[in-house]
């Protein structure tokens, strides 16, 4: 199947669940990333159980803090 991540259009296993995305991204200190799917926040359980489906478009937001 065909997904899109950061931009990018890939081809992965069907099935394949956020975590292993996370893990097949190298995504450093994923315990921080937030991940958004179609444009919606991802959060609680279904991070660690979703699963991607065709034409998904996944992206990784890194929130900094900062400033003065």
């Amino acid at each position: 199947m065909k997904i899109t991540v950061s931009g990018v259009t890939k081809e992965v296993n069907d099935g394949l669940t956020l975590p292993d995305l996370i893990e097949l991204e190298n995504v450093e200190t994923p315990q921080y990333v937030t991940v958004s799917v179609n444009e919606e926040f991802v959060e609680g359980e279904a991070r660690e159980t979703g699963r991607l489906k065709d034409g998904d478009v996944v992206e990784f937001l890194y929130f900094m803090g900062g400033g003065r």
